[in-house]
């Protein structure tokens, strides 16, 4: 199912959005961890539309125990320009699946402005992902090559990634693109390892530079990816996910579990 298929299949009432069936968009037992971020946002924007989406934290719990899943938000806290809302994700038995917390705000007027600029890249030999038997089936949905550092399990010693992407047969971006194209990029730490394993987020924070991004082409975006630190089977590692043309859009901060 193409991802503007699948939003539109969401239902929806005020402060609840409802995802009768995820179709391909999973990764192993769960649902792929950044339509679950989505199913929350939307469920958000319901309450509030026109507010800028300034960041998203995220806090993965455990799989759904149904294909269906719904997406419950609340206004936590509205100010004179910053709003916090909350979403919990829950499936058909009650379970918390996961826990999102929304930051929206006005812009302001402000005398620091900076804008990261983007690294230039020499690619001699770019890495082509390919949809094999065990990839998690969400990634179908995407094309990636990754410029700098190796694919999964391809025993890297790096710890800089860049990852060119796109989302085939969309054609205009929107903040849940966004978020799709932020989540996209799996543990560096998985490119050291030699042979398939397990991993999972364990939380995720995604902050959003602005709303330059509405109605992009969703092809030549770019993930540049760092693993900051590991041990004791957790990863930590930041993103930076650039435009089609070259602008920073948002930056995340990733912590994960990998099992090997």
């Amino acid at each position: 199912m193409q991802f503007t298929d699948l939003l539109t299949s969401i239902q929806s009432e005020p402060g609840v959005s409802l995802l009768p069936d995820p179709a391909d968009w999973l990764q192993g037992r769960a649902l792929f961890g950044g339509l679950q971020t989505i199913l929350c946002l939307h469920a958000m924007r319901s309450l509030l539309p026109e507010v800028p989406l300034r960041s998203l934290q995220t806090t993965f719990i455990q799989p759904a125990r149904s294909p269906q899943v719904r997406a419950v938000a609340s206004v936590i806290r509205a100010g004179k320009n910053v709003t916090h809302a909350e979403a919990r994700l829950l499936d058909d038995e009650e379970n918390v699946v996961a826990l999102v917390v929304g930051v929206f705000g006005a812009a302001r007027e402000s005398a620091v402005n900076i804008t990261p600029q983007q690294p230039a890249v020499d690619s001699e030999r770019p890495r082509h992902f390919k949809q094999l038997p065990g990839v998690p089936g969400f990634t179908k949905h995407f094309s990636a090559t990754w410029l700098v550092g190796k694919l999964p399990f391809g025993g890297d010693d790096s710890t800089h990634n860049v990852v060119q992407l796109g989302m085939p047969g969309e054609q205009a971006c929107s903040e849940y693109h966004v978020v799709a194209l932020a989540d996209f990029i799996p543990p560096v730490a998985l490119s050291h390892l030699r042979q398939p394993v397990p991993g999972s987020s364990m939380t995720w924070m995604l902050e959003f530079l602005g709303e330059d991004f509405n109605g992009l082409p969703l092809e030549n975006w770019r993930v540049d990816a760092d693993l900051v630190a590991a041990g004791e089977g957790y990863t930590h590692q930041s993103v930076t996910l650039w435009g089609p043309n070259g602008k920073p859009i948002a930056l995340s901060r990733q912590n994960m579990v990998v099992f090997g």
